[in-house]
């Protein structure tokens, strides 16, 4: 269907949902005081953490920090899309989604689409007509049935062919420019982006096809050749042959990450569907997103050289965020001169498998790459090696994953758990990457005062408590403050006084995918304390005050400390004249 779905019949749609009656059709709940517990369904426990706030209109785990709306449950327990998880919550209350009809971007969309659909049957008829890319798959073990699956093709060494074909007129030139078909060269004229080539159609969650990858036969050069980042296709989200795994396996126990996409196909064809490539770039957290939402146990593969090592060490530090208890990262180093597509060609599926049974456990992988580098035999290394490891384990979220691996870290270097974790300095709260993220100020190092919660987070979470009492604030008063999750907290004040209506689900969904706002589930899910005197809007307009104060401090002491280093014009005298 065609359009986009509005954003005020998403709001209203997260407001009215049950977000009990959505998890307990899946999860057996259990009534607790105003809210709802059960183990938590995305990791494994015995003491239920799980919560379901029916007030507040989400789903929060305090043991592994999975939290959101109807919406977001949907998606990463029935593995939906954003669409798909709206559709199916619209269709159980009995509600049709709306579309905007008049969204010309939608309607590109769609045309876009259809294209790219065109273009793929149309190399596909060139590849069951080119007996020498028949031949050149059938060397590399590629069968009829394997290439079908994977919707194979063969562009035709010419520079016009598909220009010829599908740029008829000027609107379809421009189509084929929208969808990296084609290049403009610098004189106007235009010419075909994939030549000569095998290609491999790159699809979306749901099947479409958005975006191309070709190999070469030969000794061509790109050896790979992608799409460019079009309004289809994102390289860094994407990842090829997630679709086919999905299609081919009812539930997915793991994934191996590979680097190309012959060693998807390879895979495929000897009975392994459940790898997934990136697409040139190297491995980004809404790739992990991707797969943690299916699997909990990630492989990655990689070639035993130097580079292999390299963009395992990149997979490694991206990773670390995405690491909680029952979550699983190894990594596969195949011996030198091997890519998964020639080990398995060469040796077969059990083999491959077994090599990854045998893969190197992401804890480990950091002791001994860190190991490598320094001479534990002495107090110098161990002190090296200990402080290493200090930016790498700031990335790791709170839990007993973080804790097992300090352990394990304190065993290596001879001092006792307790101990390098004071070193690490998480015992007093002053690691700069705390779960919930510097950006959002919640660690005691961005308190207003020493030994007091930050003001900062307690008006963000009483606006997440008390979305309609945001409606009364002067969010003047905090316009000239400077410092990190402010913004935030600004753009949620003005969100909830646009939009009156809003709810804390509401609020979440809004910043779902949102550096910061990502981590305002674990906020939303303090229970503000409330006496028969507590008044959520002077609260609010208290915590504004204090930031107002707070910034006009800084801004006092910034003003007296450039002074003694130069004079201030006469601007800076009136203000600093008007702030004391």
């Amino acid at each position: 269907m065609a359009g986009l779905i509005p954003q005020d019949f998403i709001d209203d749609l997260v407001a009215r949902a049950d977000v009990v009656e959505v998890i307990g059709r899946r999860v057996q709940l259990k009534k607790a005081g105003r809210e709802f517990k059960a183990c938590c369904p995305f990791h494994e426990e015995k003491t239920p953490s799980f919560t379901v706030s029916p007030s507040k209109g989400f789903y929060h785990c305090f043991g592994c920090g999975a939290h959101g709306t109807a919406v977001g449950f949907l998606m990463d327990f029935d593995h939906m899309s954003f669409v798909e998880a709206i559709e199916t919550l619209a269709n159980s209350m009995g509600v049709e989604v709306p579309r905007d009809e008049s969204d010309r971007p939608a309607q590109r969309y769609d045309e876009l689409f259809d294209l790219m659909s065109r273009v793929e049957r149309f190399w596909q008829q060139g590849l069951r007509d080119n007996q020498s890319a028949v031949d050149y798959l059938r060397g590399r073990s590629i069968d009829g049935t394997t290439a079908k699956r994977f919707g194979l093709g063969f562009a035709a060494d010419g520079w016009s062919t598909v220009l010829d074909k599908f740029g008829t007129s000027q609107e379809a030139i421009d189509r084929l420019l929208a969808a990296g078909l084609i290049i403009r060269k610098d004189n106007g004229r235009h010419y075909d982006r994939f030549r000569d080539r095998i290609v491999f159609p790159i699809r979306d969650i749901r099947g479409r096809c958005i975006g191309f990858g070709g190999r070469t036969m030969g000794d061509g050069e790109p050896k790979y050749l992608n799409s460019p980042e079009t309004v289809l296709f994102h390289k860094g989200r994407e990842l090829y042959g997630l679709h086919e795994a999905r299609q081919a396996l009812r539930q997915i126990e793991r994934f191996v990450v590979v680097e190309g996409y012959m060693d998807v196909v390879a895979l495929a064809r000897h009975g392994i569907d459940f790898s997934v490539a990136t697409l040139g770039t190297a491995t980004t957290d809404d790739h992990l997103n991707r797969l943690f939402r299916l699997t909990e146990n990630i492989d990655f593969c990689f070639d035993g050289d130097r580079a292999g090592k390299q963009a395992a060490w990149r997979a490694l530090e991206t990773a670390l965020p995405h690491i909680r208890e029952g979550r699983q990262v190894h990594f596969v180093f195949l011996p030198e001169g091997h890519d998964p597509d020639s080990y398995v060609s060469e040796h077969g599926s059990d083999a491959f498998m077994k090599a990854l049974d045998n893969g190197v456990a992401l804890s480990d992988y950091i002791i001994s790459e860190l190991a490598a580098d320094v001479d534990l035999d002495t107090v110098d290394g161990r002190a090296r090696l200990a402080e290493s490891a200090r930016p790498l384990i700031a990335k790791i979220p709170q839990g007993i994953y973080r804790e097992l691996l300090i352990e394990s870290l304190a065993n290596t270097v001879g001092l006792s758990a307790a101990k390098l974790e004071k070193t690490l300095g998480r015992a007093h709260g002053e690691n700069p990457q705390r779960t919930a993220g510097a950006r959002l100020s919640l660690g005691r190092s961005a308190s207003i005062s020493a030994g007091k919660p930050s003001v900062l987070r307690r008006a963000i979470t009483l606006l997440l408590n008390h979305p309609v009492a945001g409606g009364q604030l002067d969010v003047e008063k905090i316009a000239g403050v400077s410092r990190p999750g402010i913004d935030l907290l600004h753009d949620l004040i003005e969100t909830v006084q646009k939009e009156p209506n809003i709810t804390t689900a509401g609020l979440l969904e809004r910043w779902r995918h949102d550096d910061q706002g990502r981590h305002l589930g674990k906020l939303a899910a303090i229970e503000v304390p409330e006496d028969e005197d507590f008044d959520p809007v002077a609260e609010l307009s208290d915590c504004l005050d204090q930031l107002a104060l707070a910034g006009r401090r800084e801004r006092i002491d910034f003003l007296i400390e450039k002074q003694r280093v130069n004079p201030l014009d006469e601007d800076e005298k009136a203000e600093l004249r008007q702030l004391s």
